[in-house]
């Protein structure tokens, strides 16, 4: 018995440290890997991605942002959405046709589920208030209502080929814009994946997926804003700091699109149901998510949604985790977040 005890241990001894040698080969090349910066300007917004990688990688993200952009983007004449917002029906059998699916797939989940609150439908009424590629004037009570009449995600489908997208009215404009910066954050990180790359923080505007650790051999912490009016994005003040580590992170405001006429204040969030900007006192919606282009989206939907009822989601959506700021009866900035979320707050 004793020997057949001593004969498993030469066995395990040397496995035991090959085993350690191992270890600590990679702990010493993780450490020596140097993290690389890349930043620029896509989706009308600033991008900023940071990646620990012996190689700089920026022109192979910029191909997988210009796929995005290929598929998604309102200002690009040959993307998939503007082809279909110029009458075509036609989703094409390319990379570009499937990711314009996963996002139309995935935003016709979140309108059910926000009962219409999200809806990529809205962009006619978003150039109306003057918000979106076209400067409008403000609308009338009955431009607005005659708009509503083709706005409404349950006014498109697809067929069951999946190969078609149907509209009930052909004035029907789609508006991937909010949900589209997230997506991008999404589909760089998983070509960072690929590359085998564990460390990373990809920040789309808002929008943010990160893992790992940082340079700094830390987790990664991401600001929330501290929402004052900031129609230039000049204010950088930190509402709270987060630790955002393996989560994808998505905020929403009205602080920094809007515009003022006649003595009002018009946020550039549209409500679909009414065809209005929102009149609530909901200022900034942060979300965590398993993915970005999700959080994405419900920061859009709270916005819309105001406090009360976008909590009473969150509570029945525990997969979610949420940070509002919003402002109280004396007219002071309040916050309200997610008791999961008490444990990454660190500021």
């Amino acid at each position: 018995m004793e020997d057949k005890q001593k004969k498993r241990l030469v066995w395990q001894i040397p496995f035991l440290l090959l085993l350690i040698i191992g270890t600590v080969w990679v702990i010493k090349n993780q450490h020596d890997t140097p993290y690389q910066t890349d930043e620029g300007f896509v989706f009308g917004t600033v991008y900023k991605i940071t990646y620990q990688h012996p190689d700089n990688l920026k022109a192979e993200i910029e191909s997988e942002l210009k796929k995005v952009d290929g598929a998604l983007s309102m200002f690009n004449d040959a993307s998939v959405i503007s082809s279909i917002n110029k009458g075509s029906t036609t989703i094409p059998q390319s990379e570009t046709g499937k990711m314009f699916l996963d996002v139309y797939q995935l935003a016709m989940q979140i309108s059910e589920v926000t009962d219409g609150a999200f809806d990529i439908t809205v962009a006619p009424l978003v150039n109306a208030w003057g918000f979106g590629f076209k400067n409008g004037t403000t609308p009338s009570t009955t431009q607005v209502d005659s708009i509503l009449q083709f706005v409404g995600y349950k006014k498109i489908s697809l067929n069951a080929q999946h190969t078609t997208l149907r509209k009930k009215d052909p004035r029907i404009m789609l508006d991937c814009s909010a949900i589209a910066k997230g997506y991008g954050c999404d589909v760089v990180a998983r070509y960072l994946e690929k590359r085998g790359i564990q460390n990373y923080m990809v920040m789309i505007g808002g929008e943010v997926v990160t893992k790992g650790i940082n340079p700094g051999r830390l987790p990664w912490r991401i600001g929330v804003t501290k929402p004052v009016d900031d129609t230039l994005g000049l204010s950088q003040e930190n509402q709270t700091v987060l630790n955002v580590t393996d989560k994808a992170m998505a905020t929403s405001g009205n602080y920094r699109n809007f515009y003022y006429k006649g003595g009002k204040k018009y946020a550039h969030t549209i409500d679909p149901a009414t065809g209005r900007p929102v009149q609530h006192s909901l200022l900034s919606a942060t979300v965590l998510a398993k993915d970005c282009a999700t959080a994405d989206a419900y920061a859009t939907a709270f916005m819309v949604m105001g406090t009360e009822r976008a909590r009473k989601l969150i509570e029945q959506h525990p997969e979610l985790m949420a940070y509002f700021i919003y402002s109280d009866r004396q007219g002071q900035l309040d916050v309200w977040f997610s008791p999961s979320l008490q444990d990454k707050i660190s500021q």
